[in-house]
């Protein structure tokens, strides 16, 4: 969307696209050398002018981000506007002015130009969001200064000082140095391996992919696994590999009956502790294959545990689908596949189902957890469980009303180290891993102790006073503003007004589309439940104000007031039929892309296991998101990487029927009136609605948080903005 306020080019843009260069010459004492020059010295001759138009095409396909060629990028975040203004527009213009006015070889001049074309090639296949425009940033700077070094013959200083992602990334600068490849993907590889093991197609027949698998296999054996198991290049360049570790998983693709429920096992099996075989035995038995991981996990850290976590999580997801699905049975039905785990196997049951689990089943897995963990208090129970995901299991307790009975079970000074550590080390990791400082933000919005809240701002308040480093002063600060105004909407709103558009509220003309209609796009699933819930949502629109037409598809849903609102619904068609909901949701979003419709409204209608696939198709454009189950991070992260702006209506279990038709036509009354939508007084009047539906419902629509008090967005959006204006994403 466009910005009113433009960001105007500067002169390397218009030179680039055909200024008359020798009239803007400039002369500066002493002179410049001839890469600091910023206009042509001499006429492009024609022998080179077909690759310095592959330049200007790319420059050209940079400036079409906000949908014009005008010299500008006017996009919603004026900082991001800017960073990539200067980079694409600006500076990429210059480095080839500054090639041709180089004292080089006429073939070099045309390596370069190749190279800066192909950098800006894949530039324009990145987003523009904070973290992309930074990177774009940093990597148009490193490849002027790799081009220079090189001119200076002191390419190999420069290499082997910056063997970093730029530096990889315009490696095409030095093809001809192998010796310094090498260097730079075994450095990046041991670096960031997560990152290069997922390009190894491009290099899987290199001599320096050897370092990179074997660093990949310490921190990503799933993927070793994947590759050993295909049949492409990548097979042979894991099998060829030497590392006794990446042999061992070669020989769990090799013999293992199930290969995928061996690998958590990876370590003890390179131990010796355990063999293929004996892991096999059990994989079947889901209890013991559980319990088997549960006790794994306990030792300690593995190199496998990302595999292993993973493996828990969706092994006792499927424990606590079942009592959710029995969730109008009696206890004693409903809880009976639980009665023989023990308190660690509920932990991580718990842990793993943040997403899904109902606040019933929580509230009776904590009990149960409880009573079969005494006379261990909760300090050590914890210290027990390698103290797993903490502060995940202390958001849950605090958001289903159970922080206290936890913390009752421990000394006065035990609780209080638990409630420090809680806060504390926030700064660790790298600045973009924010899932423990997120927690924290979510867990006190729901604590209700005025002393434990008393606490955890005198602690937050330490915690920034320390400086540590600079994510530190962000994460601190930020958490010291929230929770001081987190009971004053109007009070928070105002406090992180420099950072954040209104929290409170989302102005009624952001929602609308240049054609003036605000578009909502709607998410059904063609399970049972979501083919009922799509008739009856269908029915809400049964009368004089709403017009619908259907295809087999997808329904189109417009207002026939003044105020046009545009709301478009895929058909939940049988989710195992070829043409399927996915099928169903891929024919609309066609449509809308072809003819440019771009929603700012998103609805998601369906199980927790299915917004994956609803949170493919956000866009910048999308400024309201109503979920079922969103409040861990990776959810929140996901949907603000798509939708920066977005506020979200999330519950803290599976969103419910009766709860989510009067939310969405409380918003819809809003927008067919035109107004700006407020959160508090939409709030309000929904709470008064809800109390007199009866204890059961009021109850479901408490588990349910508007965007003003979601306070794990909240931090994320403020914290990407701080981080971005100080220059670290």
């Amino acid at each position: 969307m466009k910005r009113t306020t433009p960001i105007l080019f500067a002169s390397g843009l218009a030179l680039l696209l055909g200024a008359d260069a020798a009239a803007q010459q400039h002369k500066t004492d002493p002179a410049p050398a001839p890469w600091q020059i910023d206009t042509l010295l001499n006429p492009i001759p024609t022998n080179r002018a077909m690759f310095t138009d592959k330049v200007k095409e790319q420059v050209k396909k940079a400036d079409l981000r906000d949908g014009e060629v005008d010299g500008k990028i006017e996009l919603e975040d004026p900082t991001v506007s800017g960073i990539l203004v200067q980079a694409l527009l600006v500076k990429a213009p210059r480095i080839m002015i500054h090639i041709e006015n180089m004292n080089i070889p006429h073939q070099t001049k045309i390596q370069y130009h190749r190279a800066l074309a192909n950098m800006l090639r894949r530039l324009n296949a990145r987003g523009s969001g904070p973290d992309d425009a930074a990177y774009i940033k940093k990597s148009v700077d490193n490849f002027e200064e790799l081009m220079l070094a090189r001119e200076q013959d002191r390419l190999a200083d420069y290499v082997k000082a910056n063997d970093n992602i730029y530096t990889l990334d315009n490696s095409e600068l030095f093809d001809d140095h192998p010796e310094l490849k090498s260097i730079v993907f075994a450095s990046v590889g041991k670096a960031k391996p997560e990152m290069m093991i997922q390009r190894l197609p491009q290099f899987a027949r290199e001599s320096y992919a050897d370092p990179v698998i074997a660093a990949a296999a310490q921190v990503m054996p799933g993927t070793i696994l994947t590759y050993a198991s295909s049949t492409s290049s990548l097979s042979a360049a894991v099998r060829r590999n030497q590392d006794p570790f990446v042999k061992v998983i070669v020989a769990i693709a090799d013999q293992a009956k199930n290969p995928q429920k061996v690998l958590p096992f990876v370590a003890e099996i390179y131990e010796g502790k355990t063999t293929i075989a004996a892991v096999d035995g059990i994989a079947n038995d889901p209890k013991a294959y559980f319990q088997a991981l549960v006790n794994l996990r306990m030792q300690g850290q593995s190199v496998a545990n990302k595999a292993i976590e993973e493996e828990i999580n969706f092994r006792g997801l499927q424990f606590v689908r079942v009592v959710n699905e029995l969730h109008d049975s009696p206890a004693p039905v409903r809880f009976k596949s639980l009665m023989d785990f023990n308190a660690e196997d509920l932990y991580f049951m718990m842990i793993g189902s943040q997403d899904e689990i109902y606040t019933s089943s929580f509230t009776w897995m904590f009990d149960r957890m409880m009573e079969k963990m005494k006379p261990t208090s909760g300090d050590a129970f914890l210290a027990k469980v390698q103290k797993s995901h903490f502060r995940t299991f202390l958001r849950m307790a605090a958001g289903y009303n159970k922080l206290s009975p936890f913390l009752a079970s421990m000394e006065e000074n035990a609780k209080n180290e638990l409630m420090k550590e809680f806060v504390a080390n926030l700064e660790q990791g790298p600045m973009d891993d924010l899932e423990d400082a997120v927690d924290v933000a979510d867990a006190f919005g729901s604590i209700n102790d005025p002393k434990l809240i008393a606490f955890l701002k005198e602690e937050i308040r330490t915690n920034y006073e320390k400086k540590v480093n600079e994510k530190g002063v962000i994460v601190y600060a930020l958490l010291y503003t929230i929770f001081n105004s987190a009971e004053n909407a109007e009070q928070l709103n105002a406090n992180v007004s420099d950072l954040l558009p209104p929290i409170t509220y989302v102005p009624y003309a952001s929602l609308k589309d240049e054609q003036g209609d605000v578009v909502q796009q709607v998410f059904f699933y063609g399970d049972k439940d979501g083919m009922g819930a799509y008739r009856g949502y269908l029915n809400l629109f049964r009368n004089a104000k709403w017009k619908i037409e259907q295809n087999q598809y997808w329904a189109a849903i417009s207002s026939t007031g003044a105020n046009p609102v545009r709301i478009f619904v895929n058909v939940p068609l049988p989710e195992e039929a070829e043409e399927n909901d996915v099928f169903a949701q891929t024919k609309l979003q066609q449509y809308l892309d072809d003819n440019n419709i771009h929603p700012s409204v998103v609805i998601h209608r369906g199980h927790s296991y299915y917004l994956p696939t609803t949170l493919e198709h956000l866009q910048t454009s999308v400024k309201i998101v109503i979920l079922g189950s969103c409040g861990g991070y990776h959810n929140l992260s996901k949907v603000l990487n798509s939708s920066p702006d977005a506020h979200i209506i999330s519950s803290k279990q599976i969103g419910a029927y009766a709860v989510n038709v009067p939310i969405i036509s409380a918003l819809n009354d809003v927008l067919l009136a035109g107004k700006d939508v407020n959160w508090i007084s939409m709030w309000q009047n929904l709470s008064k609605y809800f109390a007199g539906r009866g204890a059961g419902i009021n109850d479901l629509f408490s588990d349910y948080v508007p965007p003003n008090k979601n306070l794990g967005a909240i931090f994320i959006k403020a914290y990407r903005k701080q981080a971005m204006l100080m220059g670290k994403e």
